[in-house]
């Protein structure tokens, strides 16, 4: 059996260092990390969690709570499980994912939770593990975010710049605070030019949207762009524009936000969320709680412009 002086002793370091880049790596050089990941993965070595676990009186779960109806949001959500997977993986930390806040069903050192609304965090209050939340809260809890806010104000910015002349907002119908950034975000970027705000809210789904927008059409002159609150909304008003012959970025712009696979395929201009970053750092922060160590991490994130199709070229 291969044990921790094989590893050191093909390391050319101490035990003491071996055993460092295993507990701790965050404080290890990446030298010397890269050096005893190398002769750990040579000599086939497996650090005996179950141990480890048990002489730091620790678990080595993490549990993440995704309340969110999976068929909504499941392109976004693959892209947060990799950031989280990706980075626990490195501390040796085993993932376990439920749908629902079953908050007794076996014990772990801390909590992510994503989609949490309003009405949830009665049910959180008396959680006696660290909590990190994907998602900016007014209750004082950890949380990594997007900065929702900016992103749409820069799609108003970005839709001027292509010349559109009429731009309307369509938000996702939830009185949540991601929701509630976005559309103050829009309401912002149309002040600062002096036009006024046009804003609906509806269902996130796109065949809701593709409804809407295809009933309302007539409303909305050419030249109009559509703020979008999410990528699968902008796929629903692409669909009712072409549905009257319409060409999608010459005479009706559209942005959406998030570009997670949907924005992709269907060729939206869109501000992309660094989601797997963002799910990193989760990992990051909660293990910071759960040791007890201060953690230098910002919980903003700034999205990117992504310009496809879907917007006409920058006049």
């Amino acid at each position: 059996m291969v044990t921790l002086s094989d590893v050191a002793n093909k390391a050319h370091v101490s035990k003491m260092t071996v055993s460092r880049v295993i507990n701790h790596p965050e404080k290890v050089t990446a030298e010397l990390k890269l050096m005893v990941l190398n002769a750990m993965k040579e000599l086939d070595y497996k650090p005996n969690i179950a141990a480890k676990a048990l002489a730091s009186k620790k678990t080595r779960i993490i549990k993440l709570f995704i309340l969110e109806e999976m068929s909504v949001v499941e392109p976004y959500y693959m892209a947060l499980l990799l950031g989280i997977s990706r980075e626990l993986e490195k501390y040796a930390y085993t993932l376990q994912i439920s749908s629902s806040l079953i908050l007794d069903n076996g014990d772990c050192d801390g909590c992510i939770i994503t989609g949490m609304r309003e009405s949830d965090f009665l049910k959180i209050k008396d959680i006696d593990k660290p909590v990190v939340l994907f998602g900016e809260n007014i209750h004082g809890y950890d949380f990594i975010d997007n900065d929702n806010y900016d992103s749409t104000k820069r799609a108003v910015e970005y839709a001027l710049t292509c010349g559109y002349d009429n731009l309307v907002y369509i938000g996702i119908d939830e009185d949540e605070p991601f929701e509630k950034k976005r559309e103050q975000g829009y309401i912002d970027g149309m002040l600062d030019t002096k036009k006024v705000p046009k804003i609906i809210k509806c269902e996130n789904r796109a065949h809701i949207v593709e409804e809407l927008v295809a009933r309302n059409l007539r409303d909305y002159a050419k030249n109009t762009a559509f703020i979008c609150s999410s990528d699968r909304i902008g796929l629903g008003v692409k669909h009712a524009v072409e549905k009257f012959g319409y060409e999608v970025g010459k005479d009706y712009g559209i942005i959406g936000h998030d570009d997670v696979f949907l924005g992709e395929i269907g060729g939206l201009t869109t501000f992309k969320q660094p989601i797997a970053q963002m799910g990193e750092a989760c990992v990051k922060l909660l293990l910071g709680r759960i040791n007890k160590e201060q953690v230098d991490i910002k919980n903003i994130y700034q999205s990117k412009l992504v310009v496809r199709n879907s917007t006409r070229s920058v006049k």
